[in-house]
């Protein structure tokens, strides 16, 4: 069978798609499909574009679990590899506060590779997102810093989010740099600001992170306080709505997919306008448990 054109996906998220295995008692423990990257293809998916995950996995059972949860989330399977590696977990032995490392030295998702995507796919991807882990993790990270510059090199918008990582204590700054520099929009939690430049004045770190790219968008995100959105000069400010919170899992995966996705289907709208979808998305996120991607219905409900 052959696919045309017109369905492949307008927005792509490459990289960080891996198995949490959290501690839930002495002894016991349970995996959840996850990884930054995956969720925020899970949340444009979810909201109804044609949407891609790039990424590899292995052959085993916890693969297997992200491969049919990929499926189950509308995500064109063409961009998602299989390779006879180990998978790539991240051990989450305690919650409260986040304690983890990750288990894959030479595990599936470090084999994945740009030049098995369907061909075509660049001309017709509207934005592409990086972030997390996968872009420290060689040589997976050199893989999508070279694909993130040839598809701004086409014309193809870039979203970067670092969602800071215990991988990124030492040696992350030319990472950082390159990636910044590619953006068009860099995603930031109030909590990214503070592990990446090693303070707590948040003035100072943002001054930092836009010299990088002065002509990038930035969004930070202070969970339930109030956002910033900033274009240039212009700083637009706004509060989540207030919600029910179960679970805050996934909820800035979830703000960023709400903002590309807006950002997609509504080029008209101020930016005031899309900084509130996505502020609503990542809300609409915390009334579940786990890393939920909210509906557009679930969204449009806590709009205004």
């Amino acid at each position: 069978m052959t696919t045309s054109h017109a369905e492949l996906p307008h927005f792509v998220s490459a990289g960080d798609i891996l198995t949490d295995l959290v501690r839930t008692g002495d002894s016991q423990w349970v995996s959840k499909p996850g990884g930054a990257g995956w969720n925020v293809a899970r949340a444009v998916a979810r909201l109804g574009l044609p949407t891609a995950c790039a990424g590899s996995l292995g052959t085993d059972n916890f693969s297997d679990e992200l491969w049919n949860a990929s499926i189950a989330a509308g995500l064109d399977m063409r961009f998602m590899q299989r390779v006879e590696r180990a998978p790539l977990l991240a051990i989450v032995h305690q919650t409260h506060p986040p304690a983890y490392f990750f288990m894959g030295d030479n595990s599936a998702d470090l084999a994945f590779d740009p030049a098995r995507l369907p061909e075509g796919w660049m001309s017709h991807v509207k934005w592409a997102h990086f972030g997390c882990i996968s872009l420290v993790r060689q040589p997976l990270g050199d893989t999508l810093a070279a694909l993130a510059a040839t598809l701004r090199a086409r014309g193809v918008k870039i979203s970067f989010d670092p969602n800071y990582r215990n991988l990124m204590a030492h040696g992350y700054a030319p990472t950082l740099r390159k990636m910044a520099a590619l953006a068009d929009l860099i995603k930031v939690s109030d909590e990214d600001l503070r592990q990446l430049f090693g303070t707590d004045d948040e003035t100072a770190s943002l001054a930092q992170l836009r010299a990088m790219n002065p002509a990038a968008k930035v969004l930070v995100t202070r969970g339930p306080d109030t956002a910033t959105l900033i274009d240039g000069d212009t700083v637009i400010e706004a509060r989540p709505p207030r919600v029910q919170v179960v679970d805050t899992v996934g909820a800035g995966d979830a703000s960023i997919g709400g903002f590309l996705f807006s950002q997609m289907t509504a080029p008209q709208r101020t930016w005031p306008e899309h900084l509130e979808f996505a502020l609503a998305a990542g809300a609409a996120a915390c009334g579940h448990a786990g890393a939920h991607s909210p509906t557009l219905d679930e969204v449009v409900a806590l709009l205004g």
